[in-house]
């Protein structure tokens, strides 16, 4: 898929004219099946107002037998039989208007699953690595459902809302206009307090969020700390903090609620259905004793005009739940809108060489955090067949320049090329064919450890799979699971940390890339797993271009050139004797490291 056709994937996306404000990200997002919506909206709508016709009738029955003159019974019973007729027909509206929605928001989210894994796909392999997978997870699954409330439920809901009062409302002006009018006017007024109630609403749901808030965070650092705390006798003073953001937001919510509940009560009471009910009563009898209307007139109003105010108590979550659904297709919209990389369409790597030339990067500012240059300017060659290792401080850019290579990022400025072609024009397929990595973070997929492995090479075959499995040491934990190969990590395949990274390594071997990326790929694990992760890596980096980042200097004094990073740029470049004979940067580090007894202490970051 190409860029222009990822773009056109995405559902409803369309570029506002000149002049014209950009649609809603929720409009955006419902455009593929807006008829649909709007029908199954249609739909919701005429079941409510059908809904209405059974107890009109009843009300008209009333009339005909109960009215001036001789009892109508043949238009009693046409009554009956409309009333049946209006409760079928509402069920029958009801139930295409639940169908219609369901099926327009089931392909509402495939077209959008679909349009967010196409996209996703494209961008820089480093944008998930500064979110993780809460973010995607949340815009695939948690904000898809929030919008498929709102299609499904929200909006045919809400046509109910505004159907159901104003169809009951003209046939009780149509029956009694005074009676209307006074029922009309109870709701008004229950409508107003709750205005009233919900008057800087807002700003009040801001103010209660960072109350709770601050009692998260005192509760969180009170937990997260408590050996540290207790160890040093300051528990009262760290539990202290947690009851004063308690008592403050107590203090704060019940201010709150003493402000808004009689005022709520009140409303809500005025939209009760009996009350109104009550009041269309007392004010009928009353109308009726000073001959403004009829007897029949007030059981119309005492059956319908209840339904003048009972959909209005649902209003207000209904709202809130249009709200979520923008909210949720906003965060959508800003996923897809993460700029994807260009995919190359030619180039073919000569050799496994890799160059880096006048390489700056900085990585985007986002939300409060200012735009931070890591890399300025760095040449660097890794010679086909070659080891080099990148070692320094923590924070001068050697996990940033590694990415570099896999397209994790790419530079603001210079070049890094593969024999010869720059990466920006490699296909995506010979570029992850080209290049490979081990990371200490490793993640595996719940599927059978076999699977994992094949990813590597899709379709190789099992002794294909074994092969790699042994030359990563990990073979013989592999036989000894429930399953063997079999075993479903997650499931029946419970891995370490170390055997994790033997999966990976695996992997590797199998996909058998020239150029090979490791990025501290033993920090996280215990001394023997180390020991046979460097022995699977020596023999997977054996006449490949290797780039390591190394953490612990003595794991790399025999490659064929060190390079030592300071603030985004190479300081000294040479062999393991030569830096040290240059008594720079990289001999101040080996020689902190080995003050005593000549061993290691420490890691180099």
């Amino acid at each position: 898929m190409t860029r222009n056709d990822t773009a056109a994937a995405a559902p409803g996306r369309a570029e506002p004219g000149p002049g014209a404000p950009a649609p809603s990200p929720l409009k955006v997002l419902l455009a593929p099946v807006r008829g649909r919506v709007a029908a199954a909206v249609a739909l919701q709508g005429a079941a409510g107002a059908l809904g209405l016709v059974p107890l009109v009738c009843v009300a008209e029955i009333a009339r005909a037998l109960l009215g001036p003159g001789a009892p109508d019974h043949g238009r009693a019973w046409a009554l009956v039989g409309l009333a049946l007729a209006g409760a079928v027909a509402a069920l029958l509206a009801g139930a295409a208007s639940t169908l219609v929605g369901h099926l327009a928001d089931n392909d509402m989210q495939l077209a959008v699953r679909r349009s967010l894994a196409a996209h996703l796909s494209r961008v820089p392999l480093g944008w998930f690595s500064g979110r993780g997978s809460g973010r995607v997870k949340k815009a695939l699954h948690d904000d898809i459902g929030e919008v498929h409330s709102l299609v499904a439920h929200t909006l045919p809901d809400l046509a109910a809302v505004v159907a159901v009062p104003a169809v009951a409302l003209v046939y009780l002006a149509a029956t009694d206009w005074r009676l209307a009018l006074v029922a009309a006017a109870l709701v008004a007024a229950g409508i107003a307090l709750f205005a009233r109630a919900m008057a800087g609403g807002n700003a009040k749901l801001a103010e209660y969020a960072r109350a709770m808030n601050d009692i998260n965070t005192s509760a969180v650092e009170f937990v997260e700390g408590i050996q540290v705390v207790k160890h040093f006798g300051g528990h009262r003073r760290s539990h202290a903090r947690f009851l004063r953001a308690a008592d403050a937001f107590a203090d704060f919510f019940v201010s709150w609620a003493r402000a808004t509940t009689p005022v709520t009560v009140a409303s809500f009471l005025l939209l009760s259905a009996p009350t109104v009910t009550v009041a269309a009563v007392l004010a009928g009898t009353a109308f009726t004793a000073a001959g403004w209307t009829d007897p029949v007139s007030v059981v119309a109003f005492a059956l319908v005009a209840p339904a003048l105010c009972a959909p209005m108590n649902v209003i207000g979550s209904r709202v809130q739940q249009v709200q979520a659904a923008g909210a949720a297709a906003a965060r959508v919209a800003a996923v897809l809108a993460v700029p994807a990389l260009p995919e190359g369409a030619g180039g073919v790597p000569r050799d496994a060489g890799v160059v880096f030339e006048g390489v700056r990067f900085a990585y985007p500012a986002e939300g409060d955090r200012e735009a931070q240059e890591v890399l300025r300017g760095v040449d660097l060659v890794l010679e086909p067949g070659t080891v080099t290792a990148l070692v320094g401080p923590s924070g001068a850019g050697k996990s940033t320049l590694a990415a570099l290579p896999a397209r994790f990022h790419d530079p603001a400025s210079g070049s890094v090329s593969l024999g010869g072609a720059d990466v920006r024009d490699l296909p995506a397929e010979t570029l992850y064919r080209t290049v490979g990595f081990v990371f200490q973070d490793v993640r595996l997929l719940r599927e059978s450890v076999a699977d994992n492995i094949s990813l590597g090479r899709p379709g190789a075959t099992r002794a294909e799979v074994e092969a790699a499995a042994r030359a990563a040491r990990i073979h013989d934990r592999i036989e000894r699971l429930p399953r063997g190969y079999d075993s479903v990590v997650g499931e029946d395949a419970d891995l370490s940390g170390g055997e994790a990274q033997r999966v990976s390594i695996a992997r590797l071997f199998l996909a058998d890339p020239p150029v090979l990326v490791l990025d501290e790929a033993t920090a996280a694990v215990d001394p023997v797993a180390e020991a046979d992760i460097q022995d699977a890596l020596a023999d997977l980096a054996r006449d490949r271009t290797v780039l390591v980042i190394a953490h612990r200097l003595a794991t790399v004094t025999g490659a064929d050139r060190i390079a030592v990073m300071e603030d985004g740029r190479i300081t000294e470049s040479g062999t393991h004797g030569d830096l040290l004979a240059a008594g720079g940067r990289y001999a101040a580090l080996w020689n902190a490291r080995h003050r005593h007894d000549g061993t290691e202490e420490g890691e180099e970051q």
